[in-house]
C-alpha cells in the first residue's frame, strides 16, 4: 500500500475502547473523517492528505472497524456509543470543537453529534446519508428494495459465513458494481480485505445494523431536531443504496448556513469516485 508521507498512526484510548486513527497536518483547527461500512480510515486518504495543509485531520476506524477495538455484544454499537466516541476523539486531540464530516454509517453518526452536542462541532458534513428524519420523510419501496442488504444483516451468522466466503469474493464485488466509475484498483480492494479479516470484523461491522435499523424503523419517530451548526451535505447521484428521492429536502432539517453539493458522475463512494470534487467542496466549505 502506498500512503502518503504526511499521514501517520496512532491509537486513542477513549473510555474502554481502543481507536486506531490516521492523522495528517498540525493546524489550528481539528477535523475529524469518518467513514461507513464496509470501510475504515483508507476511504478518506485522498482528503486527509489534502486538507491537512490547514487543518489537523483525523480519520478513526469507528469500533468495530479494521484495527480498533471489537467490543462484544450488538448493543455496543449502538449510534450513542459511537457519538461518545467521537467526543471523546474531539477531547483527546486537546479541541473542544471540531468539524465532524461523515460518510454513510460515518454520516449518521455525524447528524447525531450534531443533534446531540452540537457545541462540540464548529462544521458538520455528511457524504450520501441524510439526517434520519428527512429518511424517514422519505422512505419509498424503490429505497425498501434499495436497502434490502440491511435487513438481511439482522440474521446472526449467515451474512458473516456468506461474505467470507473465498476471500471475501462478495464484498469484493459488491464494491466493485456499485461504483459508478472504476475507482477500486486492486491495491485497494487487498486493503480493505485486510482490515475485514482482523479477528471479528465481520461481526462488529454487522452489529451497526442490528443495534440500530430494526429500532429506526419500528420506533415512534421522535419530534425532529433542526442542525444548527453550519452544514454541507454531499451526494453522488448514482448511488445505489441511497436514492435521489430519499435525500431530498435535506436543507430543510438545517437551521444554519446550508450547502449542498451534488456530483452528477458518482455513485456511493463518493470521497474516492470523485475525490478531488469532493475535496474542493470541503476546502471551500471549511473555509467559509
Amino acid at each position: 500500500m502506498t500512503i502518503d508521507p504526511r499521514i501517520q498512526f496512532g491509537n486513542a484510548q477513549i473510555g474502554g475502547v481502543n481507536l486506531h486513527y490516521a492523522k495528517a497536518g498540525t493546524g489550528e483547527r481539528l477535523v475529524l473523517l469518518l467513514h461507513g461500512f464496509p470501510e475504515f480510515w483508507y476511504s478518506w486518504r485522498h482528503q486527509i492528505a489534502a486538507l491537512s495543509d490547514t487543518y489537523t485531520v483525523v480519520a478513526p476506524d469507528l469500533r468495530g472497524f479494521n484495527l480498533s477495538d471489537k467490543p462484544a455484544g450488538v448493543s455496543e454499537y449502538e449510534t450513542g456509543k459511537i457519538v461518545d466516541d467521537i467526543n471523546g476523539l474531539i477531547r483527546y486531540f486537546g479541541h473542544e470543537k471540531a468539524a465532524v464530516i461523515g460518510h454513510d454509517w460515518g454520516a449518521t453518526t455525524a447528524w447525531s453529534v450534531a443533534m446531540r452536542h452540537p457545541e462540540s462541532l464548529w462544521k458538520l458534513g455528511s457524504l450520501q446519508v441524510p439526517p434520519i428524519s428527512v429518511w424517514r420523510k422519505n422512505q419509498s419501496l424503490s429505497q425498501f428494495f434499495a436497502s434490502w442488504y440491511m435487513f438481511f444483516f439482522q440474521i446472526p451468522a449467515l451474512p458473516e459465513y456468506l461474505m467470507g466466503m473465498n476471500d471475501f469474493a462478495m464484498m469484493e464485488r459488491s464494491l466493485r458494481d456499485s461504483a459508478a466509475v472504476k475507482v477500486f484498483t486492486d491495491e485497494d480492494i487487498a486493503e480493505y480485505k485486510k482490515a475485514w479479516g482482523e479477528s471479528g470484523a465481520l461481526t462488529s461491522m454487522l452489529n451497526y445494523y442490528r443495534a440500530n435499523i430494526i429500532k429506526r424503523f419500528l420506533s415512534k419517530p421522535e419530534d425532529p431536531v433542526k442542525i444548527r451548526v453550519p452544514t454541507l451535505f454531499i451526494y453522488g447521484e448514482k448511488d445505489q443504496a441511497v436514492l435521489p428521492q430519499t435525500v431530498a429536502g435535506v436543507g430543510d432539517m438545517i437551521d444554519a448556513p446550508y450547502t449542498e453539493v451534488r456530483i452528477p458522475g458518482s455513485g456511493h463512494w463518493v470521497q474516492q469516485e470523485a475525490k478531488d470534487e469532493v475535496t474542493v467542496a470541503l476546502r471551500k466549505f471549511l473555509a467559509s
